[in-house]
């Protein structure tokens, strides 16, 4: 069964893949309210995205949730103009959505 990426492009995702569209990566605060800018870089920095597509085997991921994923783990696609990522479901940190429990880890924490 395909599902509709963004651009109303067939996509079926095989295996335990996940596409992922980046958020984006600007001008940060920290929590004293100092603006940091994006070129600072202080060692590896996670990422957030919203998972626009899943695989038939992904299990704790759903289209819309947005995911943690390490930059650098990652494999890039142009879909329709737009640049997605696609990770392995592994390679997601935590899912942010709606329906994740309270006291609920995750699988992958």
């Amino acid at each position: 069964m395909a599902q509709e990426g963004r651009h109303g492009l067939p996509i079926r995702m095989l295996h335990d893949r996940v596409l992922v569209s980046l958020e984006e990566a600007g001008e940060r605060r920290s929590g004293g309210g100092i603006v940091i800018p994006a070129t600072a870089s202080v060692g590896t920095r996670l990422a957030w995205g919203g998972a626009v597509a899943v695989g038939p085997t992904v299990r704790q991921v759903e289209v819309g949730d947005r995911v943690l994923f390490d930059p650098q783990d990652r494999g890039e696609v142009e879909i329709g103009g737009t640049d997605y990522v696609l990770l392995r479901e592994r390679d997601i940190h935590a899912v942010a959505a709606q329906r994740v429990e309270e006291g609920s880890t995750g699988l992958y924490l």
